[in-house]
């Protein structure tokens, strides 16, 4: 029997997370993408390595200083772990620049769409740079001298800045630092000349005119950086008599926290760095230099800057929820769960629910849980209506939601002054369970509507990640719902669950309990398989029990978009696990699990991840699909999901991803694109063409 706590067995979980990113980041090579698509993936990428360093590089300098040698399940300290994430990000970064400056950015001057340096400029473009610098940029900027009567600066987190060198009457040298407004674009259009788009940088303009900040001072070379600082928030909630202000007070210090990355430019001088280096306390490995542009999320405004719509993705406008069309929602959901697969299908039904029970006089009580919501949410607009019509409105917002937290306070405010009843969760834990009450009085009695989800009630995500959600008003599910809004606003004990598991309480042993009944199985020679779909697999437990399940031959599929520490091809241990990773024009975000169960299959959809917080530090539920059509519906995701050979990457032995192999196949298979194909045929097999003539049917990869 394998020694299963062997740390050869496990990948180290920030490893695994920098080789997700280079995935993201292959897809800026896929020519098969739209030009300004592929700039969207670098930004993407810089975007996850903004995070990746404020919060989880943070926590492991925390523990690096603290002394801490306690080792993860790959067997590496802090330190070391550190040490290996420098190699493959600061690999990373040099990727990120190799395709930008090499491929990308050749491909933009062919398209005509030129960046232009300072030096590059015609006489009517300097002409317009001046005049910009003058009327829009000099009333902003604001130059910070360094030197004994001024201390450096406490530079905002990710802010962009200007370090000059600067000589003074005197013949002294000495700095100052110049913060870029990220108030105006970054990208600036220039009066444009030969037929062509010319832009520049809004860093170069505040370089060409610095010296008007400081004209006293002879300006000897000006260079841009930019500081990553520890943002991963530290709250005692034990001892917190409030918890909205103790984390509005710890957002506020997050623009401040401790350096762990300094981003440069290649050709910086060294008394520019050398200064910066010193001032800061950065270690040569948190010093990325960079050949071009920094802060590469810079890429996301480009669409806007530049009007080419044929550069950017066709549209795929959300197929509408044909059940709900022209009917009323609660009569729907009485006679048959609905089953919901965003994006390709229309979040809107989500939306008009909470609008319809807002307006419903019928309608007695809503309770809904928020995690993450977009800044001018609908829902929760009709929530505060629903207060306002007299509703009894319960809104669980969570206010520990990582850099949501902002967001998450301002709206609690608003609920509580509509009339909502807002709480925030339970002390020590984050509750991440997406889900919505309705209690209405009908003519048989009081009946409960439900709506539970795997992604965020965000109107906006909804149309870019993948989620999956079910309304019911089924008892068994119902009651289950109510109950965990009591132990959430209560002092409620867990129930005895109908339908529904819960982690922190028994989610875990849910999923624990029936990889080892597929086990069971495999012995007993009974049909064996598990399927798994999320975003992450990290906990230990779990990989423990798929190896064991493996090694009693259930054929395990895991389908992980992100951190895997699982290790396929571990000769008679992991032998019939396969991993694969999706990566493509939405972000995978639907959690499902499947079991085989002797032929009997189960199915769960679910808010958590196997991983350990999810398992064991969240308010998490998984619920089952149980209507027959609807498992047929979920089964023929799984089936498109496993048959992707065109953005699915499989696991090797050495933790890299690479590519199906297409040779041979008989037809390619993207899986959002026959995803969304698949929605558009379902909408017309239910709706004659005379009825809408909107949503045509398309080919897949049209």
């Amino acid at each position: 029997m394998a020694e299963l706590n062997n740390k050869e067995y496990y990948y180290n979980r920030e490893l695994s997370w920098l080789e997700f990113n280079t995935r993201v980041l292959e897809e800026a090579t896929e020519k098969s993408h739209p030009l300004f698509e592929r700039f969207n993936f670098i930004a993407i990428t810089a975007s996850n390595m903004d995070e990746f360093f404020m919060v989880r590089v943070a926590g492991l300098i925390t523990q690096e200083f603290s002394g801490s040698l306690k080792k993860d399940p790959a067997g590496m300290t802090a330190g070391e772990q550190i040490k290996h994430i420098s190699e493959k990000a600061h690999s990373l970064v040099h990727k990120q620049y190799s395709i930008l400056n090499r491929s990308l950015l050749p491909r933009l001057e062919e398209e005509g769409i030129v960046f232009v340096k300072p030096d590059e400029l015609s006489e009517k473009q300097k002409d317009f740079v001046k005049t910009y610098f003058n009327t829009t940029l000099y009333p902003i900027l604001t130059p910070m001298a360094v030197d004994t009567s001024r201390p450096f600066p406490l530079l905002a987190n990710n802010s962009l800045n200007i370090i000059a060198e600067l000589k003074n009457e005197q013949d002294e040298n000495m700095f100052a630092l110049v913060q870029i407004p990220s108030v105006v674009p970054r990208i600036v259009k220039l009066p444009s000349e030969n037929d062509k788009t010319q832009l520049i940088m809004l860093e170069d303009i505040v370089k060409t005119y610095i010296g008007r900040l400081f004209n006293a001072h002879k300006v000897l070379s000006a260079y841009c950086f930019r500081v990553t600082r520890n943002a991963d928030l530290e709250i005692d909630e034990e001892d917190s008599h409030d918890l909205l202000s103790e984390i509005a007070d710890s957002v506020k210090q997050r623009k401040w926290g401790a350096p762990v990355r300094l981003e440069a430019e290649k050709d910086m001088c060294k008394n520019s760095f050398d200064f910066l280096a010193e001032r800061l306390e950065i270690r040569e490995h948190e010093v990325y230099m960079v050949p071009s542009v920094l802060d590469l999320t810079v890429w996301f405004t480009l669409p806007s800057a530049v009007d080419r719509p044929e550069l950017c993705n066709k549209p795929m406008p959300p197929v509408p929820v044909v059940e709900f069309e022209d009917r009323d929602m609660f009569e729907v959901i009485k006679e048959k769960d609905v089953l919901m697969h965003h994006p390709y299908q229309s979040f809107e039904p989500v939306v008009n629910f909470v609008k319809l029970a807002a307006r419903d006089k019928s309608v007695l009580a809503i309770k809904q849980t928020l995690y993450r919501v977009s800044s001018n949410s609908p829902i929760i607009a009709a929530l505060m209506e629903a207060a306002e019509n007299g509703k009894q409105v319960t809104v669980l917002v969570e206010l520990k939601a990582r850099f949501d937290e902002e967001n998450n306070i301002n709206w609690a405010k608003k609920l509580e002054k509509a009339g909502c009843h807002v709480i925030y969760g339970l002390v020590g834990l984050k509750t991440h369970c997406k889900l919505c009450l309705v209690v209405r009085r009908e003519e048989e009695g009081i009946v409960r509507y439900c709506h539970l989800g795997t992604g965020n009630y965000n109107d906006k995500t909804a149309k870019l990640y993948t989620d999956m959600g079910l309304f019911t008003c089924k008892e068994t599910i119902a009651s289950d719902v109510s109950a965990i809004f009591n132990c959430l606003s209560g002092y409620s004990k867990y129930p005895a669950w109908n339908k529904l598991s819960a982690a922190p309480t028994d989610l875990r042993e849910m999923f624990i309990k029936n990889i080892e009944h597929e086990q069971k199985n495999a012995k007993e020679g009974k049909p064996a398989m598990i399927i798994a779909k999320m975003n992450s697999l990290v906990d230990r437990g779990i990989i423990k029990a798929l190896y064991k399940a493996s090694m009693a031959g259930v054929k395990i599929e895991l389908i992980v978009r992100g951190i895997c520490c699982l290790k396929t091809g571990i000769a008679g241990v992991s032998d019939n696990i396969r991993v694969r990773s999706i990566v493509g024009r939405f972000l995978e975000h639907s959690r499902i699990y499947y079991f085989e169960n002797g032929g009997s299959s189960k199915i769960y959809l679910s808010s958590a991840d196997w991983m350990n917080r999810n398992l064991d530090r969240r308010v998490e539920v998984a619920f089952p699909v149980e209507d027959e059509e609807l498992k047929k519906r979920v089964m023929q995701i799984i089936d498109i999901t496993l048959r992707d050979n065109v953005k699915a990457r499989i696991q090797q032995k050495d933790g890299s991803y690479k590519h199906i192999d297409k040779r041979g196949a008989k037809e390619l298979l993207s899986s959002q694109e026959e995803f969304y194909k698949l929605e558009l045929e379902r909408y017309h097999s239910y709706k004659s063409p005379e009825d809408d003539d909107i949503f045509k049917p398309v080919k897949a990869g049209e």
